[in-house]
């Protein structure tokens, strides 16, 4: 619906609009009359001027037959009343009077764009830990409310705007921030598990907790938006002998904590030892008959020839036996066996000539193995370094880690047959691998002149 036409009128119009700086609802009166002194304060005369500022709406209320009818102008906005389709000109002063009689409505201008601030006090009231029920602190809280206007609707329908006085609405408000806010807080030590001597610790926690709480409540009360809640300040009075009994209380709790805690951790350090004793001494046992059988293996090896001459002895002595006892294959007692002999004879020298060659070869590998320079000794290390154990490795490994600076003569080291562990540069068999480069040779010799 059209309100307001385009265009000025002339004659004494008035100009309606508000002129306050801090206000949240003001109410129009035409210039020179007071509070309550006519029925005129509120006649308005039709081509008078309308002006909204940008973060204003005006509310035009006035009644009719079937009840009080509003009428709201959001700014921003400046025009003339002049329109017959506005409600209040169609219906009170109708076309017999040509648009000139003034017509009766109230005017409310609402600040939608100002800020507004409540200082709050709490006055103490007691808190209790959950910890210590029978120990109740005193507590007061203070800090400020900020709230605007949003959904002007509603603010209408919950608030009257005639005789709106802003002091006694924030006098409201305050009252039930004040409710609200102790409700809230005094069962913050069993909402959120806080201790209440240390509740001034968490302000910002508790701020952020009565703040979704008061919201929606503010909304629903009084029609307003809550912007901001500050809680300045949690005010425990530590002079009060409960606050005095559950400091004394929860100083003791705290020490018996502790000291339980510091119990767990020694156990569960003595205990992660013992368990990487036994899995050390594990390993170590298992590097140990790893390396006795490597050994074993390796005098094995280095045996094996002389069993096999062992072997080859017994064959050629049973040989040489049967060879003798051919001789007097069917000779009788005491009798010689010619044809015996002559086979005896002709296997031993078979014989002869296959233990010369087993002798020959196992000559040449005899004198091949003493030719043979022995296995460099496989010597494995164990190291510890900044407590971690590694290895093993041999003594080529170690030489180049010593060059690079991994290992030095001040590193623990440990091999079987040890009977602990040892500084490297106390073992003689290692004192080499520290050892400095040779220096340069001298000067060369001058070349000599022609």
């Amino acid at each position: 619906m059209k309100l307001f036409g385009k265009g000025n009128s002339g004659g004494l119009m008035n100009v309606i609009r508000c002129d306050e700086k801090e206000y949240l609802v003001w109410k129009w009166r035409p210039e020179g009359q007071e509070v309550n002194s006519t029925s005129r304060e509120n006649a308005i005369r039709y081509g008078s001027s309308l002006r909204v500022k940008d973060g204003e709406v005006a509310v035009f209320v006035y009644k009719q037959k079937d009840g009080t009818c509003q009428d709201y102008i959001v700014g921003p906005h400046d025009d003339t009343i002049k329109t017959a389709n506005f409600p209040v000109l169609a219906s009170i002063v109708g076309l017999a009077f040509g648009g000139e009689s003034p017509f009766q409505a109230e005017v409310y201008f609402i600040n939608l764009a100002g800020n507004n601030q409540i200082r709050f006090a709490v006055p103490y009231f007691d808190v209790f830990d959950p910890r210590l029920p029978d120990h109740g602190v005193p507590m007061a809280v203070r800090g400020t409310l900020t709230f605007n206007l949003t959904n002007y609707q509603e603010f209408i329908k919950l608030n009257r705007l005639v005789n709106f006085d802003l002091e006694d609405f924030k006098r409201q408000v305050r009252d039930a921030v004040i409710k609200y806010v102790k409700g809230v807080v005094v069962n913050i030590p069993s909402d959120l598990g806080i201790p209440a001597v240390q509740m001034e610790r968490r302000i910002l926690d508790i701020n952020d907790k009565v703040s979704a709480y008061l919201k929606p409540r503010m909304e629903q009360d009084f029609g307003v938006n809550l912007k901001g809640l500050d809680i300045a300040a949690l005010d425990m009075d530590k002079e009060s002998p409960g606050y005095q009994e559950l400091h004394r209380l929860t100083a003791v709790n705290t020490a018996r904590t502790m000291e339980a805690q510091t119990d767990v951790n020694i156990k569960n350090l003595q205990d992660t030892q013992a368990i990487n004793a036994e899995n050390m001494a594990e390993t170590m046992r298992i590097q140990r008959e790893e390396m006795q059988r490597a050994q074993q293996l390796q005098t094995q090896t280095n045996f094996m020839g002389a069993h096999a001459l062992n072997l080859q002895a017994e064959v050629l002595k049973t040989g040489a036996e049967n060879l003798g006892a051919m001789g007097t294959m069917g000779g009788g007692e005491g009798g010689m066996n010619p044809a015996g002999m002559m086979t005896g004879m002709m296997m031993g020298g078979a014989m002869g000539q296959q233990m010369a060659g087993m002798m020959n070869n196992m000559g040449q590998q005899m004198q091949q193995g003493m030719n043979t320079p022995p296995p460099i000794p496989n010597v494995q290390y164990h190291i510890s370094v900044n407590g971690a154990q590694s290895g093993p490795f041999n003594l080529q490994q170690l030489a180049a880690m010593a060059a690079s600076g991994q290992i030095n003569m001040q590193t623990y080291v440990w091999k079987q047959g040890m009977p602990g562990w040892e500084l490297a540069g106390n073992v003689a068999e290692l004192q080499g691998i520290f050892a400095p480069p040779p220096p340069p040779p001298g000067c060369p010799p001058p070349v000599p002149t022609p």
